[in-house]
């Protein structure tokens, strides 16, 4: 049983090791002036225009067989006893059509208040400078927005966000960004105080070469009169490095 059990395990490692010879890791680093995420604020406790965030994180590519795996993470406060969001996310990137297709699956994670944490399954399909993405809550809450209602049954599984954007290269290194955004917010969530909104963001980013860039972008969504400062827009300047 045991030279059976080595030589399956040497086998499925000879198989493998293509696969792991052609992986590839990143990691990435950047320090934005003002974390949003789909429109809204991540720093909810201050009303300024500037909120610093710290964030990075890490891809870890499976070469050309179009599996990856990653992790990401931002400093932000919208929620009690918690001071970090962590994303952990994995999916499949390949070709069909003339279609550049992503699917995958993505859970956040907030360190020291799990009632934020949310899992999404997601769906992108990129044309040319065009990107359409699809974002679909499985997990029991959104983003604590159940739980926050205090409506019994409550929970925001079945939430949908749905993104249109467009990215190209204007002039050698500077490229215009532009993007459009749509959370439609499952019924038991769903109110005068919570309604479904839209996000937007335009602005450019310039790559320095070397894996250095500044983003500078206006960002925000509509729906102030239910959400308020968290959706104003704002002009959010990111510097990154990518290693």
């Amino acid at each position: 049983m045991k030279s059976v059990c080595c030589k399956t395990l040497a086998l499925t490692a000879l198989v493998a090791a293509p696969l792991w010879a052609q992986a590839e890791l990143t990691a990435n680093i950047a320090l934005t002036s003002n974390y949003k995420f789909r429109g809204q604020d991540q720093d909810q406790k201050r009303t300024s225009a500037v909120k610093p965030a710290l964030q990075g994180g890490f891809d870890y590519s499976f070469g050309d067989s179009g599996f990856y795996v990653g992790n990401w993470n931002s400093s932000v406060n919208w929620l009690d006893n918690n001071s970090l969001e962590t994303d952990f996310y994995g999916g499949y990137k390949f070709k069909a059509a003339g279609v550049d297709w992503d699917v995958g699956a993505l859970s956040y994670v907030y360190w020291g208040n799990s009632a934020g944490n949310t899992t999404e399954l997601y769906g992108a399909a990129s044309y040319g400078p065009f990107t359409a993405k699809y974002s679909h809550t499985v997990s029991k809450d959104y983003f604590g927005m159940g739980k926050a209602s205090g409506v019994d049954g409550a929970r925001g599984r079945n939430t949908g966000y749905l993104q249109f954007a467009y990215s190209q290269e204007v002039v050698k290194s500077l490229t215009f960004k532009a993007s459009v955004g749509y959370t439609n917010l499952a019924s038991d969530i769903k109110t005068e105080k919570t309604p479904n909104f839209m996000d937007y963001s335009i602005g450019a980013a310039y790559d320095f070469g070397g894996g250095l860039s500044l983003t500078g972008a206006v960002v925000g969504a509509n729906k102030k009169a239910a959400y308020g400062d968290i959706n104003k827009a704002r002009l959010i300047l990111t510097l990154a490095k990518t290693l």
